[in-house]
C-alpha cells in the first residue's frame, strides 16, 4: 500500500492536486488519466491530514458559540431564545454547567445544531 510518508511528499504532492484541480475541466472524464491521478493523489493527501493535521470533533461549546457568532447572537439574545437567564447561558459557554435534555432540544432546534453533537455521540 502506497502512503505519504514525510511532510517533503506531502507538500509535493499537495502542489500536484492543485495544479491538477486548476488544469482539469469539471466534466472531464473519470477516465482521463490526469483525473485518475488526481483522485488516487487526493485519496494519499486526505488520508495523510487525517493522520497528521485531525482537527477532532468540536464540543457542544465550541458549536454553540460558532452558531452564535453566525446568528449575530448575544448571551443574552441566546438566553431569550431558549428560555434561560443570561447567567445560565454563561455557564454553558463557561463550561461550568450542561444543558438540560430540554435545553439540549431547544438548541438544536433554534441553532440548527445535530442532536449528535448536543448529546455528544
Amino acid at each position: 500500500m502506497v502512503i505519504i510518508e514525510d511532510e517533503v511528499q506531502y507538500r509535493g504532492a499537495l502542489k500536484r492536486v492543485e495544479e491538477l484541480m486548476l488544469k482539469l475541466p469539471e466534466d472531464a472524464p473519470l477516465s482521463d488519466p490526469e483525473m485518475v491521478e488526481l483522485d488516487l493523489l487526493g485519496n494519499l493527501v486526505a488520508d495523510y491530514e487525517e493522520a497528521h493535521y485531525n482537527i477532532g470533533t468540536p464540543s457542544l461549546i465550541d458549536v454553540i458559540k460558532l452558531r452564535m457568532y453566525e446568528m449575530g447572537l448575544t448571551q443574552a439574545a441566546l438566553a431569550k431564545l431558549i428560555g434561560v437567564s443570561p447567567s445560565r447561558v454563561c455557564d454553558y459557554l463557561s463550561g461550568k454547567a450542561e444543558p438540560t435534555l430540554k435545553i439540549g432540544r431547544l438548541l438544536s432546534q433554534k441553532l440548527n445544531i445535530s442532536p449528535a453533537v448536543v448529546l455528544g455521540v
